[in-house]
C-alpha cells in the first residue's frame, strides 16, 4: 500500500523518490524549519542525499503545492507542509519560534482588503510578531 506521500507526489506528478520522501518525513516531523534544518535531517537518516539534492526536492515539492516556503521579515526562509488554507504564524522576536496561526474569524477574512486596487486577492501573509513563552518566562525569572 502506498504511503501518504507516494500518494501526494504522484498526484501532483511527481516521481517518488527517496529524498522526496525523506524531506516529506523531515517537515513533517519539524515543521517550520529552515533548510540546513532540513539538510541535517535528511542526510541523518540518509547520508548520500547531497546538499544540493534537498535544495532541489524543496523547489519541486514548493512549486508543486506540497510544501509551503515562509519567510518572515529578519529571518530565515522556513518550510511546512500545512499549505492551502490561509493559515499565518506567528513569530517569537527573541528566539524566532514560529507557530501557525488559524484566521480569526470565519472563511479567511484577511483577504477582504480596504482597498485591492483592482487586485484579484487570492492568498494573504499575516505574521504576528511577540514573544514565545519560554523567551518570556527566562525574561521574567531574570
Amino acid at each position: 500500500m502506498a504511503s501518504d506521500f507516494e500518494t501526494r507526489l504522484r498526484a501532483v506528478s511527481l516521481r517518488v523518490t527517496r529524498p522526496r520522501l525523506a524531506v516529506l518525513t523531515a517537515l513533517r516531523d519539524h515543521p517550520h524549519v529552515a533548510t540546513d534544518t532540513v539538510i541535517a535531517l535528511v542526510r541523518a537518516d540518509q547520508p548520500t542525499v547531497s546538499h544540493q539534492a534537498v535544495y532541489d526536492v524543496l523547489r519541486a515539492l514548493t512549486d508543486a503545492g506540497l510544501v509551503r516556503r515562509i519567510q518572515p521579515a529578519r529571518a530565515t526562509a522556513r518550510y511546512e507542509l500545512r499549505v492551502g488554507d490561509n493559515h499565518h504564524h506567528v513569530v517569537c522576536r527573541s528566539c524566532g519560534a514560529i507557530a501557525d496561526v488559524d484566521c480569526a474569524v470565519g472563511h479567511a477574512p484577511c483577504l477582504t482588503a480596504s482597498d485591492h486596487h483592482g487586485f484579484v486577492v487570492d492568498e494573504a501573509e499575516v505574521v504576528y510578531w511577540g514573544t514565545c513563552p519560554g523567551c518570556a518566562t527566562a525574561r521574567t525569572s531574570q
